[in-house]
């Protein structure tokens, strides 16, 4: 993949931007905003999705394929890539060529940003989820902010938009050290469990990336005090203000009473007072989020039992426990999990509304590198929570295959063979899954590859009769 100088100054402007990779949940959302700006835009992907569509509808010139001889880009004055693109890709060499601005997503973001308050997000896991919690929360308390998130928020239809407030709230990628480019006022991290070393090398890197996104906060840290990568970032902090919230006794924003036998339900202790909330999300992980979204806004000044209130009113994002369909008795939901993590928050999640149900899990690993690293987790993950788990193979996004690394060693890794089945076809494995599902089941597609194109199998054949 390309790697991005994010040294490089930002022009002064950028006037017709093309995107190479713009159906993805991030760029489409900053390509939307550079519409709303009167830009003319431009961009391609490798498949037609609902992102593609809603920007032709916008405006856009979007192609379904990459090519040097796409329309809008010989128009272009700058052309903006994502972390997942190649440097042969000949949109890139293109651009290159003619000299114009090249820019990763995060330098085409940060100008659209510029000089605004901004809230930015980051961790390992929960960051879009807690993006969205503040944004929701942030509208419903008449602060109209700026946004991009990286998944849409359901209850708007959109992943960014253009406000009237001064605060511009984005969820901050780490994954290649981009979330250092901003000039953030607020900084959130959600938790900093080792990924993407890959780019960083090692743990320590990582952690010295989430230290320095930190320090440069010019107004307020809010970090997890119940995870451990982050605790080791907070005891190098330098910052002056630094808020901690999660279940430990010493957070300075404490959750507890968390309950998930119906709607989400916890309490928020804060400077002596104890609040009540409840949530339209499930998972016992989303009341840990709502204390980080709730010490971001009583952070930046708001009312701490209206800031509980506008988290509440969230409704989700797209791709997390998304119910995409019920056949015959079976729920059928997509979900972004990709990392053990996220799978067992995830997973926990819906077991917390399935009722006496099965749960089948559909798990498409993401990247060569995180497989080979982690299949020993990812198997004892789903065997702990699921009850059955179907396995694809790997998506490998910006990776280049690594002999010997399929979906196989994940299925490997479980200690009861019966639990899992290793069914590189798509069609095979939604055979299977609807075979063993009965009324009352769940089946839950998870990675954050595109995982989610194979809903419409399963649906299909759950509504397929079944065989005697």
């Amino acid at each position: 993949m390309i790697k991005p100088d994010l040294s490089l100054p930002l022009p002064a402007d950028l006037g017709a931007v093309h995107f190479v990779g713009i159906g993805g949940s991030g760029m489409s959302g900053i390509a939307r905003l550079f519409l709303a700006a009167d830009h003319t835009v431009s961009g391609s992907d490798r498949t037609e999705n609902h992102n593609t569509e809603q920007l032709r509808e916008l405006g856009a010139t979007v192609s379904i394929g990459h090519s040097a001889s796409n329309p809008g880009l010989a128009q272009a004055d700058a052309l903006v890539y994502t972390g997942a693109l190649w440097p042969d890709n000949p949109e890139y060499l293109a651009a290159v060529e003619r000299g114009i601005p090249v820019l990763h997503r995060s330098q085409a973001l940060a100008w659209l940003i510029n000089r605004a308050r901004l809230v930015a997000v980051a961790g390992a896991h929960g960051k879009t989820t807690s993006t969205g919690m503040i944004i929701t929360a942030l509208l419903e308390l008449g602060a109209d902010p700026s946004f991009v998130n990286g998944g849409v928020i359901q209850s708007l239809g959109v992943s960014s938009a253009f406000g009237s407030g001064e605060l511009f709230v984005v969820e901050a990628d780490e994954s290649d050290g981009s979330f250092l480019l901003y000039d953030t006022a607020v900084a959130l991290i959600t938790n900093v469990d080792a990924d993407h070393l890959d780019h960083y090398g090692d743990h320590d890197a990582f952690d010295a990336a989430f230290v320095t996104f930190a320090n440069r906060a010019s107004e307020l840290v809010v970090i997890s005090s119940d995870d451990a990568g982050a605790r080791r970032v907070t005891t190098r902090l330098e910052h002056k203000r630094v808020v901690t919230f999660g279940e430990d006794e010493s957070a300075d924003v404490r959750v507890s009473n968390i309950s998930t036998s119906g709607p989400v339900a916890f309490s928020v202790t804060y400077e002596g007072v104890q609040y009540n909330a409840t949530l339209r999300v499930p998972g016992r992980h989303n009341a840990i989020n709502a204390a980080g979204a709730f010490a971001v806004l009583v952070g930046l000044g708001f009312d701490p039992k209206a800031s509980l209130a506008g988290i509440g009113s969230f409704g989700g994002t797209e791709r997390r426990f998304e119910l995409h369909g019920t056949v015959r008795g079976v729920s059928v939901y997509d979900d972004y999990a990709h990392h053990p993590t996220e799978v067992a928050a995830a997973l926990s999640g819906a077991r917390s509304v399935l009722g006496e149900g099965r749960l089948i899990a559909i798990h498409q690993p993401h990247l060569y590198s995180r497989t080979q690293a982690m299949a020993g987790e990812f198997a004892e993950t789903y065997e702990a929570l699921a009850d059955h788990t179907i396995v694809l193979d790997v998506y490998g996004a910006r990776e280049d295959p690594v002999p010997g690394v399929t979906g196989a060693l994940v299925s490997e890794r479980f200690a009861d063979p019966s639990r899992v089945d290793y069914l590189p076809d798509w069609d095979d494995a939604a055979r299977r899954a609807a075979a063993i599902a009965r009324p009352g089941d769940l089946i839950m597609t998870l990675s954050c590859g595109d995982v989610y194109r194979i809903v419409p199998q399963v649906l299909d054949a759950l509504e397929a009769p079944l065989e005697s």
